[in-house]
């Protein structure tokens, strides 16, 4: 495979374009553009990432429209996921805002979620947590995660992990934008460090809370 050599300019430009202009016909002029300058890189950037964090695959450009009023054809942005387990590992996307880097588990099932919750509330496992969830976020990642308003029935409201006890699903990300490391070979650097950063969160999810 041809070595990994940065994520072009052009990469953004084509999809601020398809922001504007999100329909088959212009998708299919420009589809060049996007192989050359989207998927191209991306698939060279995560093979050279695999030994460190295994095989990542890039999500579908086209949207699954069947139950959505937005009938848009195609994803405003391109994600690739590394995964640990299903719906846990590393994560990656571009778009016209630039790079996003990330991490977590983005799905729950009733099991995997009572696992997460008596994970959180166990002190040993629940204080490490929070021990990397404050690091993360010293860093510099959003902590995100789909979340409850409220503490979930059966647990104390002042629990000492009450916010980490309303996520029910737990994930990081930095969106880095489009800084001039990008389009150089340095950028696999860049996110590898980024993405050691998070390997602590993805391994307590996957030990604790996979599904």
């Amino acid at each position: 495979m041809t070595p990994f050599e940065g994520i072009p300019d052009a990469a953004f430009r084509f999809y601020s374009d398809l922001e504007r202009n999100n329909n088959r016909d212009w998708w299919l002029e420009h589809k060049a553009i996007y192989d050359a300058a989207v998927k191209a890189p991306l698939t060279r950037l995560l093979a050279e990432l695999e030994p460190a964090f295994g095989a990542a695959k890039l999500f579908r450009p086209n949207r699954d429209v069947r139950f959505s009023l937005d009938k848009s054809p195609y994803k405003t942005a391109q994600g690739a996921f590394a995964s640990t387990a299903e719906g846990v590992g590393f994560y990656v996307q571009l778009s016209a805002d630039g790079l996003l880097i990330g991490g977590g588990c983005h799905t729950h099932s009733p099991a995997q979620l009572a696992r997460l919750r008596g994970s959180v509330d166990a002190e040993s496992s629940g204080q490490e947590l929070q021990r990397i969830v404050e690091a993360i976020a010293s860093s510099g990642f959003e902590v995100e995660g789909e979340r409850l308003k409220t503490v979930p029935r059966g647990f104390d409201k002042d629990h000492p992990r009450a916010d980490l006890l309303k996520h029910k699903s737990l994930t990081a990300g930095m969106n880095v934008g489009r800084p001039g490391w990008l389009a150089t070979p340095a950028a696999a650097d860049q996110v590898a460090r980024r993405w050691e950063e998070l390997r602590p969160l993805v391994e307590w999810i996957s030990r604790y809370a996979a599904p």
